[in-house]
């Protein structure tokens, strides 16, 4: 039994209205996709609105990545957001982004201050890295002003809150849509 025209969508599924008046040759040629932006999020960061508001702000992690991917849709990215309490994980993640991702926005939370296993993999990831912080850890305790992170970091931003990760995602979009050297 024939199933349905070739090309045509499936029932309830939209048709990509940019079709409907492209050319035949248009309609052929590759519409360019989102680049993946990881957007990494490190230990008791799942506990921001309620942890230290004075410090972090009010706004809870959820409120951060539903900012993050209406920022990343203005700008032509999508955002794969993620928040773990364990270093491991995160190494795991980074490493997943070589050869999915394209950038990475990190906030490492306490890793940040001792983490050589995150330096590693990301410095072996060779992918754009954007170093987020909500406070301004040069205004913080002295062991908190160093960042092993920094060390592999395209750019850091701290001290901006929120704030932070909008600006980390538009500076990711900057980078990743200027033309490579060597083109």
């Amino acid at each position: 039994m024939y199933g349905g025209l070739r090309g045509l969508p499936q029932a309830g599924k939209l048709l990509d209205p940019g079709l409907l008046s492209a050319t035949p040759s248009d309609r052929l040629r590759p519409r360019p996709m989102s680049k993946l932006i990881y957007v990494l999020n490190g230990p008791n960061l799942n506990m921001l609105g309620v942890r230290e508001p004075a410090i972090y702000g009010r706004d809870t992690l959820d409120d951060i990545r539903v900012r993050c991917e209406k920022t990343a849709a203005g700008l032509g990215l999508k955002v794969d957001f993620r928040q773990s309490n364990i270093e491991g994980e995160l190494v795991n993640w980074v490493q997943a982004a070589r050869g999915t991702a394209h950038g990475i926005i990190l906030n490492a939370g306490g890793y940040t201050h001792t983490s050589v296993a995150i330096l590693d993999a990301l410095q072996a990831v060779e992918l754009p890295v954007i170093e987020v912080h909500l406070s301004n850890i040069f205004r913080r305790d002295e062991f908190r002003q160093h960042s092993y992170i920094s060390l592999a970091a395209t750019g850091v931003i701290c001290g901006l809150g929120a704030t932070g990760y909008d600006l980390a995602l538009t500076a990711l979009a900057d980078i990743l849509n200027k033309p490579s050297a060597s083109q």
